[in-house]
């Protein structure tokens, strides 16, 4: 029996070894239910991830190019990526790429996926609706955090169907007023912040969390004041080389039309920026504050790392990483100013680059203009992103668009 055993044995192996000869010299003319020896191969070979595609600049292409009215420098094109948004203010990108927006007045947060690669949103997709005027998103270990007017909340975040389902809220937030919007950002450690306008233009506020800027973990854990004295810090980012916090800041109203001055602050833990007793660099408000002191109540306050022309109204920034942009750029500043209402001739309504070095700002250049007409908007920037290919999406709240800036191909 043993015998007949090692025969039959040594058969099949035989016949296997003639199967795997003849597929070798046969080729495709295999029968189609034998695999090719380059299948049975890979078997025995250990399988490499497929990386993700690297899109080029030819390829993160612009297929609906504004042709009238915004201009950007010589050697960038810039499109739009989504219309007829309403009122669309922060942006965001999900872990996987697609672009997230907050439309505050309709309660929404919407997706624009771009599936086909070719520059404009395939559609809008719902992702949470309902809100109370959304505003900031952020993601952390792929969750998707949104910013109410008086609740942070964290969300479940699929991708495929691009839908949040409601995970916990984190805590409250204190009712608006004057400014309504709160926006959201994480830095390097998972530190999660919040930016809180005040309730008025110019006042003394009851809540320690309005004008200021609060601080948690992923989880809200014991939520708290981390900076004060900021009207109306309306939109935050981290400086991906040093992990500082950083902020725009709207000035007061009427004081004139070349004071106070905007702000762009470096925001630090337990400091004092001003308001509303101060404003600008160390500038005492005697109008709001009529008191007698005996040493000047703004010494102890932090002066802005950049003064920006009074009502720019500075709102979106982020540093440049993109090696679609001057090499020379890097980690420079982008910023939109949305625009002034209350000047006698309007200001802002652009996109600047501000030169830095280090933490220095040594200069401001128009990037994106045009949003101004003589003395008409037509459009106002909102926020500025970058996508992980290094193309830069902006968001107008009055035209209702976002628009694609990519850097031209050679």
């Amino acid at each position: 029996m043993k015998n007949i055993l090692l025969v039959v044995a040594f058969i099949s192996l035989s016949l296997l070894g003639l199967l795997l000869v003849a597929v070798f010299l046969l080729g495709d003319f295999r029968p189609a239910f034998f695999p090719s020896l380059t299948t049975i191969t890979r078997l025995f070979q250990k399988v490499e991830p497929t990386p993700s595609p690297v899109v080029s600049i030819t390829e993160a292409r612009i297929s609906d190019p504004v042709t009238e009215s915004l201009k950007i420098p010589e050697g960038f094109a810039i499109g739009y990526f989504a219309k007829k948004l309403g009122v669309p203010r922060d942006l965001e990108f999900s872990p996987e790429g697609t672009l997230l927006v907050s439309i505050p007045e309709s309660g929404k947060v919407i997706a624009l996926p771009d599936r086909d690669l070719d520059g404009v949103a395939d559609e809008q997709v719902t992702v949470a609706s309902g809100l109370n005027r959304p505003h900031g998103l952020a993601f952390f270990n792929k969750q998707l955090f949104i910013a109410e007017e008086t609740r942070v909340v964290r969300y479940f975040w699929n991708e495929s169907s691009l839908i949040a389902n409601e995970d916990m809220e984190l805590f409250k937030l204190p009712t608006g007023g004057r400014h309504r919007t709160r926006s959201l950002a994480f830095n390097k450690n998972g530190d999660l912040f919040v930016s809180i306008g005040s309730t008025c233009d110019v006042c003394e506020e009851e809540h320690e969390w309005l004008a200021a800027v609060v601080i948690s973990d992923s989880n809200g854990t014991n939520p708290r004041r981390f900076a004060q004295g900021l009207r109306n810090s309306v939109f935050l980012t981290i400086n991906p080389q040093t992990n500082e916090l950083w902020g725009t800041e709207m000035g007061r109203d009427f004081l004139g039309d070349f004071t106070p001055p905007d702000e762009i602050n470096i925001i630090s833990s337990n400091q004092n920026y001003g308001w509303p007793i101060c404003w600008g660099d160390r500038k005492h408000d005697t109008v709001f504050d009529r008191n007698i002191y005996v040493r000047d109540p703004c010494m102890d306050t932090k002066p802005p790392q950049y003064a920006i022309p009074a009502h720019s109204a500075p709102l979106g920034l982020t540093f440049i990483t993109s090696e679609q942009f001057p090499a020379d750029w890097n980690n420079d500043l982008l910023v939109a100013y949305h625009g002034s209402w209350n000047r006698s001739s309007p200001i802002g309504y652009k996109v600047v680059r501000l030169d830095l070095e280090g933490n220095t700002i040594k200069g401001e250049t128009d990037f994106l203009t045009g949003f101004l007409q003589g003395s008409e908007a037509i459009a106002r920037p909102v926020d500025v992103v970058f996508d992980a290919h290094g193309s830069l999406f902006v968001s107008d709240d009055k035209a209702g668009n976002v628009y694609k800036i990519i850097r031209s191909a050679p």
